[in-house]
């Protein structure tokens, strides 16, 4: 089975600049997508960004394009994703999911997820 294990959330003030990562094992992820989903409390859970490991193909939510970079360690079985110029509204609880196939923008899609990792922006 896929195991992810995300990383590297905490507490930030607006501007700032954040990297969590999604240790991914158990499997070869050549033919698989990666995605970052985010939930804040009392919302459904939303997509980030997406990534393919071959060919490192990437896909992002408008409100957080050119802010936000996803990219992959192959070696490492590793994500990444770079947020920049935080704002409050990013504040969320950040999943790492897995998939075979392309990158999908649906959470159901998915059929690994990692445990979460909090991020809060503070004004």
């Amino acid at each position: 089975q896929v195991q992810l294990v995300e990383s590297g959330g905490g507490l930030v003030q607006a501007g700032g600049s954040l990297r969590l990562s999604c240790a991914a094992s158990g499997r070869t992820f050549s033919s698989y997508a990666m995605g970052w989903f985010r939930q804040a409390p009392g919302q459904e859970r939303e997509f980030v960004a997406g990534i393919r490991w071959s060919g490192g193909a990437t896909y992002y939510a408008d409100s957080v394009k050119g802010r936000f970079t996803i990219s992959r360690d192959n070696v490492k079985n590793t994500v990444y994703l770079q947020m920049n110029s935080l704002k409050p509204e990013d504040t969320a609880l950040y999943y790492c999911a897995a998939k075979r196939g392309i990158v999908t923008m649906t959470p159901g899609g998915y059929d690994y997820w990692g445990q979460g990792t909090q991020v809060t922006v503070s004004s």
